[in-house]
């Protein structure tokens, strides 16, 4: 392998995700993913978001053998509604009103693909939001934020003024529950903590 390249691929194009990859000191390339993000018909939150993270680092890894793969998935959960993006302007503003003065989950699923194994893992978030109004809303959709975020809104950015309380894993809501993939890394043979002490 060259030198110019990292052993690490990250199968998404989320800037988030690659933040927070950085965040925690791991160099990597970002080779795109094209899946079908569909869910199964009757299929649950924590299976569509563990399947979809282990098919795009598998078609990845098509195009990056030797390497390490790491795919992921995120889907905001209300009762058993899996909230996508929002496909526009009034839909974000359904997705938020629904939410508003609420629970709901965030499910996020992590794979990691090399040396011929495959390990997956499925973080669940709850996250409570505080009552919304509908200028709120607007106002919201307005900044460009949500547009392409899952439940129509970003907890890492102004959507955190809308969060009351949170019970699992913050990284995940973002996108990339961090404690889930350094572990599934270093099963599989990448250890975070051997980067940071080479990086002194």
């Amino acid at each position: 392998m060259s030198r110019d390249r990292s052993v690490l691929v990250l199968a998404s194009r989320s800037p988030r995700r690659a933040a927070l990859l950085r965040q925690v000191g791991l160099a990597f390339d970002v080779i795109v993913a094209d899946v079908d993000e569909t869910p199964a018909p009757g299929e649950a939150a924590e299976a569509c978001v563990r399947r979809l993270a282990l098919a795009k680092a598998r078609a990845v890894l098509q195009r990056a053998p030797g390497r390490v793969v790491l795919g992921a998935d995120t889907v905001v959960v209300l009762g058993e509604r899996m909230l996508g993006k929002p496909a526009g302007r009034e839909d974000a503003l359904a997705m938020l009103a629904s939410l508003s003065g609420r629970e709901h989950r965030v499910c996020s699923g992590v794979a990691v693909l090399g040396a011929g194994r495959e390990l997956a893992a499925v973080s669940v978030t709850r996250v409570r939001m505080r009552p919304l109004t509908r200028a709120e809303s607007v106002a919201y959709w307005n900044t460009g934020e949500p547009r392409d975020k899952a439940g129509a809104y970003a907890i890492q950015g102004r959507g955190a003024a809308f969060v009351e309380a949170l019970e699992g894993s913050y990284s995940g809501v973002v996108g990339l529950p961090l404690c889930e993939t350094v572990s599934l890394l270093r099963n599989i043979g990448l250890d975070v903590t051997a980067v940071w002490s080479a990086d002194g």
